[in-house]
């Protein structure tokens, strides 16, 4: 079986397109080394953390109402 006939629509190609990308992410998991994973993790942090502190209370502050805002000094 050739590689694109493992990717051929059929009914059960989403559950063979499952297992297929499973062992992949399996065998890779499997072959990074603990320096690649730290990487991946500053990375991550690093991604996340502007997102968490300038972005998500940017959206929030654009969604709440001035009324609602009010309420919540007065509590």
């Amino acid at each position: 079986m050739s590689d694109r006939e493992q990717y051929t629509p059929g009914p059960a190609s989403a559950v063979q397109f499952c297992r297929l990308w499973s062992a992949h992410v399996d065998a890779l998991e499997r072959h990074l080394s603990a320096n690649t994973w730290a990487l991946a993790a500053v990375t991550v942090v690093l991604i996340g953390y502007p997102i968490a502190r300038i972005v998500i209370p940017a959206i929030l502050h654009g969604i709440v109402t001035d009324m609602v805002r009010t309420v919540l000094k007065l509590i």
